[in-house]
């Protein structure tokens, strides 16, 4: 080590530090990284830590969690040590067993985890040398554990090649740079390990090696061989190419120097990782051991590892230029044989026998096929794409081909990649023939998401499940499936009476050849006012055997469970879920879940944690250029604008929304504009203008068809009409919600139904009967801002009634969930009726305005008695994040301990008035 000495003292300081850490080398290549990361293990090891070495090899950057499998081979004894929770995910990542592929920060903790049960006993330093070829799952799973390694006995440092970009580019960790020796120590290192030059070539040497010590240490075999006197162009045959490639150029003449025999056997090593630690996969995986290559390591190509004896390349730059000196026959001869060495391991196999192969070869079309379904389950969504995109070119049948394209377009349309899913279509397209039916899957689904094209690819998808039905299948398949669950969104998104009637007819036709849960999302999505009834329970049912469904199936049932009001019941399962969806690579399936933990927020009355959810949802739609989704976005935040009385902003997002949805013949997100008009009118006092918003909904005294937000938004227009003197319009409306049976069909619709009924009957005694129904619904709690209404309405029928003090009560109420759920013009309109009662309006408690609802919730729950398990089996959350919430409202209230909530809370001004 010569003029490294700051860097010496970082690295020892790095391992001398108490509590864990994590260190970034960076540096170009032959700069001294790998020296420097030889340097930092034996310092670790003359301090008694357990080292552990990986390295990233570029052959394998696209093989799941690759790398981390290096580091962890050594630590297998200790999962068994684990519980049966963590042990059950390192069975998935490693395709021990089958189950649903874990999130970065499940994987992240599990590995925590295992990682300091092995250092429990012996200080732990893991070390990777180039980084930037480490896999995707693995780089991501390394930066969150290097994130949170203080207060462990695990170190965790990282030599990484400047010029490649790298997952560890954004993995936020500490970094030293490695930069080029000084002039002085260049000549040193030269003059240490080459003495005597002729000045002549020690110039050249110098001048050329501009401080790179490993040019420092390769040259001068090379300029000595009988080059003396040559300029550098004539010397390396390049001029204006960097270091790199020339000492490559270096490597290549000693390669070409070399017997067929030990190039083939180091090219073998090459392309299987050879020196670079455990090979990728199962437990029993080894890389490729070379043999026979004395000759390679006696001109510096190798080394030998001291405590393996296997032959090693003695550097990554020696094993990248075997591989470019290899003639492309013998690369496919070199993979065919590392196929036959791996013939266990379903991933690398297919791998290597990919790049073996040249003409269409259905077996190999069909084994990459497996891994591609073994990389899929283990979180590998891009490594998933490629393999059914090699598998297509080696199929030997057109269908077969369109059938892997297909599928290969799909998963990346669920991985948020649409660019790649409409190239694998274009690719499936053939001059005179139609799409197949796979790739009607993937261009369709395309066409809806990335341009919200509901009336080609509606067409579309019906041709296609017609030449399905049309040709006498008998069972149901994955191909059929995913064209009839596209046609349902399709449809509902089109929110088209004659769309959805042409769905309907199509599907019947089918028959048995629709499976169940399809039937749901057929009830659920379409006009749930007229098909709705018994849904609720067909959901539940299917939730209950959530273990079998997939992550997209968990999605669709929460579309179904959205449209009869039920999405808090399966809430705490998407929250789990969402992220390891986004990071795993099923990024539409993450959107999906984003905006149904938003809708179930809003429903609930969590407003600012909804618009939290909202910003983040739109954040990950545009990034990925998923068009459909951020608009989709856009139009529930502005409905959650419109509700917290930012009518400006709600309007901004309603014309947005509206002026592209509207043109395409998106009736979902139309309709969802025209309800955050009525909101926002609503919030304004302006009835007349939320009148005209909801008739454009819904006529009174009918749900139009296939109008989701009809039966949504019955109380809006039942309080515009009331407030503008359309008595009857009002009361025909409440009964035909009545008569539609909408109390059956969800629990919000029962509530509001009640109240409609109530606040349009003539009869005090029916209109009593009505709001205590309402009111008394177990279920009202879970929609606070519906209830709210109710309770001011009831409230201004108690003060016209039966007086002003019956009236305090409701409109009390009314008027403080209100102002918590932070709704400014409906607490204030609460306030003025409370006014008009006699009674002063309560002042606002900074403590309870500080509160969230759900904060609030838990407190008044936990003053009651009740343990965190309690609490969280009451509102679905686990005992984890009922403690957070605890955490943050103690000193909201001003108090340490959970003994002092029940005073607290009812120091609250006003609290003594409910």
């Amino acid at each position: 080590m010569v003029g490294r000495e700051s860097e010496q003292e970082v690295l020892s300081a790095f391992v001398g530090a108490s509590g864990g850490r994590a260190l970034v080398l960076r540096g170009d290549t032959g700069v001294g990284k790998s020296a420097l990361l030889d340097h930092v293990a034996e310092l670790a090891t003359a301090e008694k830590h357990r080292v552990i070495r990986a390295a990233g090899v570029e052959a394998e950057s696209e093989l799941p969690f690759a790398g981390l499998h290096q580091f962890l081979y050594p630590l297998l004894s200790y999962i068994d040590r684990l519980d049966d929770t963590h042990r059950g995910v390192f069975d998935v990542v490693f395709g021990r067993s089958e189950g649903t592929p874990p999130s970065v920060m499940t994987l992240g903790i599990a590995v925590l985890d295992l990682l300091s049960l092995a250092a429990s006993q012996k200080p732990l330093l893991l070390v990777l040398d180039d980084g930037q070829w480490l896999d995707t799952s693995s780089t991501e799973v390394c930066g969150f554990v290097g994130r949170r390694l203080t207060g462990s006995s695990v170190k965790l440092v990282v030599g990484l090649r400047s010029g490649v970009p790298s997952g560890f580019d954004t993995a936020a960790l500490p970094e030293l740079p490695v930069t080029t020796l000084s002039e002085k120590a260049s000549e040193q290192l030269l003059d240490m390990h080459h003495p005597g030059l002729d000045p002549q070539i020690r110039r050249l040497v110098l001048d050329e090696a501009q401080g790179n010590p490993l040019a420092l240490l390769e040259l001068p075999p090379y300029v000595r061989g009988g080059r003396a006197g040559r300029n550098p162009e004539e010397l390396f045959g390049y001029t204006g190419v960097p270091l790199p490639l020339r000492l490559q150029h270096v490597y290549g003449a000693r390669i070409e120097a070399l017997g067929d025999a030990v190039r083939a056997e180091l090219l073998r090593g090459a392309l299987d990782g050879a020196g670079a630690g455990t090979a990728a996969g199962r437990a029993r995986g080894t890389r490729y051991r070379m043999v026979d290559a004395h000759e390679a390591a006696a001109c510096g190509l190798l080394d030998i590892d001291p405590l393996s004896g296997d032959f090693v390349f003695r550097h990554p730059l020696v094993r990248s230029t075997v591989v470019q000196k290899a003639t492309p026959n013998e690369r496919r001869a070199a993979h065919a044989a590392l196929a036959h060495v791996h013939r266990d391991d379903v991933e690398r196999r297919a791998m290597h026998l990919a790049a073996s192969t040249v003409d269409p070869d259905e077996e190999v079309a069909a084994a990459l096929e497996t891994a591609a379904d073994s990389a899929t389950r283990r979180g590998g969504s891009q490594a998933a794409v490629a393999w059914l995109t090699r598998a297509a070119e080696l199929s030997e049948s057109r269908e077969e081909r369109s059938r892997r394209l297909g599928d290969a377009a799909f998963i990346a349309g669920h991985a948020g990649l649409l660019d790649r899913a409409q190239q694998l279509v274009r690719s499936d397209s053939t001059s005179g023939k139609s799409e197949s039916p796979a790739s009607v899957v993937a261009s369709a689904y395309v066409a809806l998401y990335e341009d919200g094209d509901v009336r080609s690819s509606h067409r579309q998808v019906l041709t296609a499940i017609e030449s399905i039905r049309d040709s006498g299948v008998k069972e149901p398949n994955e191909v059929l499936i995913r064209l009839v669950n596209l046609l349902l969104a399709i449809s509902q998104y089109a929110s088209d009476a004659a769309a959805w009637q042409r769905t309907h007819e199509l599907l019947d036709s089918l028959g048995d050849l629709v499976p169940p849960h399809s039937r749901v999302y057929e009830d659920a999505w379409g006009d749930v006012v007229r098909r709705g009834a018994g849904v609720q329970e067909r959901v539940e049912r299917a939730f209950a055997r959530l273990h079998n469904l997939e992550p997209w199936d968990v999605t669709r049932l929460g579309a179904a469970a959205y449209h009869v009001d039920t999405l808090s019941h399966y809430r705490p399962h998407l929250q789990r879920t969402v992220d390891r969806e986004v990071e795993t690579g099923a990024v539409s399936v993450g959107m999906t879940m984003l905006h149904q933990i938003m809708l179930d927020q809003i429903a609930v009355g969590e407003w600012e944690e909804a618009e939290r959810t909202g910003q983040r949802c739109l954040e990950l739609t545009t990034s990925h250029r998923n068009t459909l989704f951020a608009h989709h976005t856009r139009a529930y935040l502005g409905l959650l604008a419109a509700l917290r009385g930012q009518v400006e902003r709600a309007r901004e997002l309603q014309a947005t929304v509206d002026a592209w949805a509207r043109p395409r013949g998106v009736g979902f997100l139309t309709q969802i504009a025209d309800a955050t008009g009525t909101t926002a009118a609503l919030t304004e006092g302006d009835y007349e203008a939320a009148y005209l918003h909801a008739i454009g909904i819904t006529p009174p005294g009918t749900f139009t068809p296939y109008a989701h937000q009809a039966p949504r938004t019955l109380l809006d227009l039942v309080e515009a009409a009331l407030h503008t003197g359309r008595t009857q319009q009002a009361r025909q409306h409440a009964l035909a919600a009545q008569d539609a049976g909408l109390p059956d069909i969800s629990p919000r619709l029962a509530l509001i139904t009640y109240g409609a009924l109530a606040m349009t009957t003539t009869d005090p005694t029916e209109a009593d009967h009505m709001y205590h129904r309402a009111e008394t619904h177990p279920t009202a709690a879970h929609f606070p801002f519906e209830l709210a209404r109710i309770h001011l309405a009831h409230g201004i029928h108690l003060r016209h009634t039966q007086g002003r003090k019956v009236a305090r009560p409701s409109l009390t109420l009314a008027a403080e969930t209100f102002e918590r759920l932070g709704a400014p013009t409906w607490t204030e309109r609460a306030r003025a009726e409370l006014r008009a009662t006699g009674a002063s309006a309560p002042a606002t408690s900074a403590h309870l305005a500080a509160l969230t609802w759900q904060e609030r919730r838990i407190a008044d729950l936990a003053a009651g008695g009740l343990t965190n398990k309690e609490i969280g089996e009451r509102m679905h959350l686990s005992p984890r994040t009922v403690s957070s919430h605890l955490y943050r409202v103690f000193p909201k209230l001003g108090i340490t301990s959970r003994a002092a909530l029940r005073d607290a809370l009812g120091r609250i001004p006003g609290e003594q008035n409910v």
